[in-house]
């Protein structure tokens, strides 16, 4: 049984990558998205990237707090495995409106002042309205 990724699953890991520093973290975001959480062999299974990969980019992920994890109580002798999930996609995209307000902020104020002596300061709205 071949499973390849369709166009749409690439299409949202390619928009998932702008957010992220690589193609292979999209591609764990996505299925923890789409699964609703896995363990890391699963996502090894799931996403084909190499196993030392995904551990890698695990261990990244959960600190710079993009995913989550909690630990799975088994009866088997050793350590207990991780379940990861997914931080909502609308907290990924507010972390970076906020980086680039601050990016685009330094770079309108690089000058100093403009010519009120006031800082310019650049703020990226919700367009969509509030909930």
């Amino acid at each position: 049984m071949n499973k390849t990724r369709s166009p749409i699953d690439r299409n949202i890991e390619t928009a998932v990558h702008e957010l992220l520093d690589s193609k292979a973290e999209a591609r764990i975001y996505v299925y923890l998205l789409r699964k609703n959480g896995a363990r890391s062999d699963e996502i090894i299974r799931g996403t084909k990237l190499h196993p030392s990969t995904v551990r890698e980019l695990l261990s990244k992920m959960y600190e710079n707090k993009i995913i989550f994890r909690e630990k799975i109580k088994t009866e088997s002798i050793g350590k207990n495995p991780y379940k990861y999930g997914a931080i909502s996609p609308i907290i990924l995209l507010q972390r970076r409106i906020k980086i680039i307000e601050s990016r685009l902020n330094k770079i309108a104020n690089l000058s100093g002042r403009t010519t009120r002596n006031k800082y310019i300061h650049i703020m990226i709205g919700n367009q969509g309205g509030e909930q």
